[in-house]
């Protein structure tokens, strides 16, 4: 079985992300977790992104640099709590200037 995120920019100009799952039912979310470590990094993007019971905290988009780090660190601390997590992460950009892989090493033991 495989999960899969599809993330992109709609008719309207506007990111998008779908969440699939094993059998191809689909929904749209602001953002999403896929994976073994799904349970362990949601709660951390529930708090960096949305801003959750933090009253005095500006709510503003992050940018792209600052996404990618925010994904380096999740999936850094997954690698570390779930033993099905892989050895790497990848994260890949696609926007109109082409496609750009970030590779890093999840255990650094």
């Amino acid at each position: 079985y495989t999960f899969n995120v599809l993330c992109g920019v709609d008719d309207e100009g506007v990111g998008a992300v779908y969440h699939y799952d094993a059998i191809g039912s689909f929904e749209r979310a602001p953002y999403t977790t896929s994976g073994s470590g799904s349970a362990l990094v949601l709660s951390v993007l529930d708090c960096q992104l949305q801003k959750g019971n933090q009253p005095d905290v500006a709510k503003t988009a992050p940018n792209k640099a600052e996404v990618v780090e925010l994904c380096k660190d999740v999936l850094s601390s997954v690698g570390e709590r779930d033993i099905y997590t892989g050895d790497w992460g990848e994260i890949f950009i696609i926007d109109a200037g082409g496609i750009t892989t970030t590779r890093f090493e999840l255990r650094q033991d």
